[in-house]
């Protein structure tokens, strides 16, 4: 069950496009020769913008999944789901 709402939906995809704009733009640049650390710059800011976009879809699932799941006594499955979940976000 998802707890994404359609205006989380819309500016989450407008979010993604922007960011397969970036990435295609890092292909160019390497195709290009630019140099490395302009290269390197736009990798972290890449994926910081995937890192906001994740934390955004966490967030909502946590207000919502795991928020109802929680209201009705069912921690059994949710709190391992949600400590596994949070653990892919920490470098």
């Amino acid at each position: 069950m998802s707890s994404l709402q359609s205006e989380d939906k819309k500016a989450l995809l407008n979010r993604l496009s922007r960011i397969e704009g970036q990435v295609r733009g890092l292909a160019r640049m390497i195709e290009e020769d630019k140099y490395c650390i302009d290269i390197l710059t736009q990798i972290a800011a890449s994926r910081g913008a995937l890192k906001n976009v994740g934390l955004k879809v966490l967030q909502r699932h946590v207000e919502g999944c795991v928020s109802n799941a929680i209201k009705d006594g069912n921690t059994e499955d949710v709190v391992p789901e949600l400590l596994d979940t949070v653990n892919r976000f920490v470098d």
